[in-house]
């Protein structure tokens, strides 16, 4: 039991790393590209008519840098998917056959394969390393986006609307 608690202990931890990294990434660009928007309005806003070529030049600078911003965040997002790739085949050698948590609940048929795989036996209540990973990510994930505030509010997501949220509040008529 102390071993699968230290597995589970392991795969939070490993979940939250990886959570950090991808929006740990993603913040670090944003970050930069709203100083390169605040530097154009500023640049924009002290413009004279003498200024008007140099804002020309500094726009075509601006779009130099976001293009070469576009390719190094796409670089960028190729590495981190090879890498997470590459990382989830390691710790999916590592914890194959292992269960790493005992699930509260019989989980839905549908979801049985992947929250049995690659397990012996037949009881359902055993996790495998992949589901608990998922859940872990999903849930840390959205934290971390919260807390470097790159989720959108909670109005914004009332108002959206959405699949499973409420529908937005139509006017009354009476």
């Amino acid at each position: 039991m102390s071993t699968m608690f230290a597995d589970t202990i392991l795969i939070v931890f490993i979940s939250v790393c990886t959570a950090l990294l991808a929006e740990g990434g993603w913040f670090f660009t944003l970050v930069f590209l709203l100083s390169v928007e605040k530097k154009k309005e500023t640049i924009t806003e002290s413009a004279g008519r003498q200024q008007k070529k140099k804002i020309e030049r500094q726009e075509e600078k601006l779009k130099n840098n976001n293009r070469d911003l576009s390719m190094v965040r796409m670089k960028s997002m190729f590495a981190i998917g090879f890498c997470f790739t590459a990382l989830m085949g390691m710790f999916n050698s590592i914890f194959d056959g292992r269960v790493v948590a005992k699930l509260p609940f019989v989980p839905l048929s549908y979801i049985q394969g992947l929250s049995h795989r690659n397990l012996l036996g037949e009881d359902y209540t055993d996790c495998s390393f992949i589901f608990l990973y998922i859940l872990c990510t999903m849930s840390i994930r959205q934290n971390i986006q919260k807390m470097l505030g790159l989720a959108p509010s909670r109005a914004a997501t009332k108002q959206a609307g959405g699949f499973l949220g409420p529908p937005p509040q139509a006017a009354k008529f009476s």
